[in-house]
């Protein structure tokens, strides 16, 4: 190797691709995207409710079809993903003598510089600062074999959220009994106290999305500059454990196609047959009940966990079974590039969509309704899908990806091997 090859090559130690992982984590992509354009669009409490913050013609079926097949399922999808990527990550750092954990933590700390830089110029719903500071407590257990992590994970995840769960069914109790007009004073009181803090914080949104770039950044600093931890917080108990869980899938060889066709086909039967009627059957409940405020963000944010775990494993098989069909496919190609700039697809499709709906571009939120929303999916799936191929033929990773190697590995000694 002569004196002026590049450094990077010596000293970044690319993952070797997994293509199954990749086709899966576009659909995981694609699928966010059917969640977060609504968050695009309007401010953050309408993805907690179709009546928030108003209802409109069209609203509450879109949110039901969208509520059973995708909210939180992606989600949880793209986070077992993200897991599996820290430990090809530490494992590629190693086999180069790098110390892994130490590289991926300064890897983690560039993204969450990202995803600070994410929230303040363009949208309040990034998940990379959240991400990249529960992948620092995920990378702590990353000698871990297979089963500690996935035990340590489902643990976490099924005691944190069983515990959260008796509050927020007592709530909705009870707020049930106010709405019926027989509730305790207290309960009224606090019922009433709700319904401010959501309307503030739809018309704080409302002023940010209307204001220009200059005007909407400063209004995030000045605000809620402590947003992304408080999301950090909130998602917790959700990121973590799914974190641990996709470590310890990825051990067993999942992304790999190690587990039989059998074994396959009874995960993704039981956890979409399962997870999916336990969803439908919140989603009868909520419309029955005309989407009590109290009710939808503790069904949203806790009382449908399970059910998400439960249809994300269940999509994960269904999607390893499909892989071997599709890989060699313009369609699988495809899928597997997005997937491969996963990184650069997720801003791209802030600034896409932010350019669209916000003040200080087309401002398309500001007059249309929420039943033309759904419209938009489709924009966005074509402009994740179409440049990746192209690209990835003349390049070695996406835009957003290279920048971000870069950094990770500025400074770094060359390895020895």
């Amino acid at each position: 190797m002569s004196p002026t090859t590049d450094h990077a090559a010596i000293a970044d130690p690319v993952p070797a691709r997994i293509a199954g992982l990749d086709f899966v984590r576009a659909v995981a992509l694609l699928g966010i995207l059917t969640i977060n354009v609504t968050g695009f669009w309007g401010p953050a409490m309408a993805t907690f409710s179709p009546h928030l913050p108003r209802a409109e013609p069209g609203g509450d079926l879109w949110f039901l079809i969208a509520f059973v097949l995708f909210e939180g399922k992606m989600r949880a999808l793209f986070t077992l993903l993200f897991g599996a990527s820290l430990l090809l990550f530490v494992d590629a750092a190693d086999r180069r003598g790098h110390w892994g954990p130490g590289i991926q933590a300064r890897r983690l700390i560039w993204l969450a510089v990202f995803g600070y830089a994410h929230y303040l110029l363009f949208w309040w719903g990034d998940i990379l600062f959240p991400y990249a500071l529960c992948g620092l407590g995920a990378l702590l257990l990353c000698r871990l074999p297979a089963m500690p992590l996935l035990i340590g994970g489902l643990a976490l995840f099924v005691v944190s959220h069983g515990l959260d769960a008796i509050g927020v069914i007592q709530g909705i109790c009870a707020e049930q009994a106010v709405l019926a007009g027989h509730g305790l004073a207290a309960d009224r009181t606090d019922e009433a106290s709700m319904m401010v803090r959501i309307a503030d914080s739809i018309a704080e949104d409302r002023h940010i999305l209307a204001a220009s770039f200059g005007a909407a950044l400063r209004l995030r600093l000045e605000t809620a500059p402590w947003r992304p931890f408080q999301t950090m917080a909130s998602i917790f108990t959700e990121t973590m454990p799914l974190m641990l869980i996709g470590m310890a899938l990825h051990r067993t060889g999942l992304w790999r196609g190690a587990w039989s066709r059998r074994t396959l086909w009874q995960i993704a039967g039981w956890g979409i047959g399962l997870g999916g009627s336990i969803t439908m059957g919140l989603a009868w409940w909520i419309d029955a009940h005309g989407f009590p405020p109290r009710a939808m963000f503790g069904v949203i944010e806790n009382l449908t966990a399970l059910p998400h775990l439960a249809m994300a494993l269940g999509y994960a098989a269904a999607l390893m079974l499909a892989w071997p069909h599709l890989a060699t496919t313009a369609a699988g190609r495809t899928m597997a590039a997005t997937g491969r700039t996963a990184f650069t697809n997720y801003l791209g499709t802030t600034m896409l969509m932010t350019a669209l709906f916000s003040g200080w571009g087309l401002g398309l939120g500001t007059w249309t309704g929420r039943g033309w929303v759904p419209l938009f999916i489709p924009l966005g799936w074509a402009a994740m899908l179409a440049w990746p191929g192209w690209w990835l033929a003349r390049h070695r990773q996406g835009p957003f990806e290279a920048v971000w190697r870069r950094l990770t590995w500025l400074g770094v000694a060359p390895s020895k091997s």
